[in-house]
């Protein structure tokens, strides 16, 4: 911007908070991610949701691949169980199509709030159909958006994925690991061909880079109802929702 001195104002200035062009700009990128990371607990907390199903998955993922349809009927299970049992628990995925898309349309088909924690990407244009209107967010960091699938998720399942399922997947495993997450919160690699061949968890043990005892922070499912009976079991909603 040139600096005039001479120019001479002929309007009221512009507050801070409404310069369009010093909010996009580098140095406020602090501001902008306090904005992603209260904005979203504002809105959830206003529509009452207190609780997360979290569901990590690949968007590249076809309609008519096994996972995709049993992504679909184990979130709408997990939906239906919700909507009698608690209201103030929704069924999230990262918003996108793929595994994501089967997410939010097993929790749409079950009129069980969906959530779309969704990402700008130049490939993507927005979250799929499938997620609750007053849900649907946005995030510009991904960072910011992973705290959001984390930060009030009581249960986790993660589906055959890609980098970003596998960064997501272990990023939730170093926060009990380190107990950085410090309730009891269940989590299924679902997918017995896919997590035993991608992932050797056990190699990892022997080679003494994690513990014997850490094998036992997830459970592979193979089929939806030993994945959902799971989920019901072990997930506890419980105690401080928003600390």
């Amino acid at each position: 911007m040139k600096y005039n001195p001479k120019r001479r104002r002929s309007i009221r200035g512009t507050k801070a908070y409404n310069n369009k062009t010093f909010l996009n700009s580098r140095e406020s990128r602090n501001i902008r991610i306090q904005c992603e990371i209260a904005e979203p607990a504002v809105r959830l907390k206003s529509l009452g949701i207190d609780h997360l199903i979290s569901f990590f998955g690949s968007a590249r993922t076809e309609e008519t691949n096994r996972y995709y349809q049993e992504g679909v009927e184990l979130a709408e299970k997990l939906g239906d169980w919700c909507n009698e049992n608690h209201p103030n628990v929704a069924i999230s995925s990262g918003g996108g199509p793929g595994i994501m898309e089967a997410v939010n349309k097993g929790a749409f088909n079950a009129g069980c709030p969906s959530v779309g924690m969704g990402i700008s990407l130049p490939f993507e244009q927005r979250n799929n159909d499938y997620v609750t209107a007053d849900l649907d967010f946005e995030f510009h960091y991904f960072f910011t958006r992973k705290y959001w699938c984390v930060y009030l998720a009581k249960a986790f399942i993660a589906m055959p994925g890609g980098f970003g399922t596998l960064d997501e997947l272990f990023e939730v495993l170093t926060l009990i690991q380190t107990e950085k997450l410090t309730i009891d919160v269940p989590i299924v690699l679902y997918g017995k061909d896919f997590w035993n061949t991608v992932v050797n968890f056990e190699a990892l043990a022997d080679h003494g880079t994690i513990s014997k005892d850490d094998l036992k922070l997830f459970k592979v499912c193979d089929d939806v109802d030993t994945a959902y009976k799971f989920i019901k079991k072990n997930i506890h909603l419980q105690g401080d929702k928003y600390l």
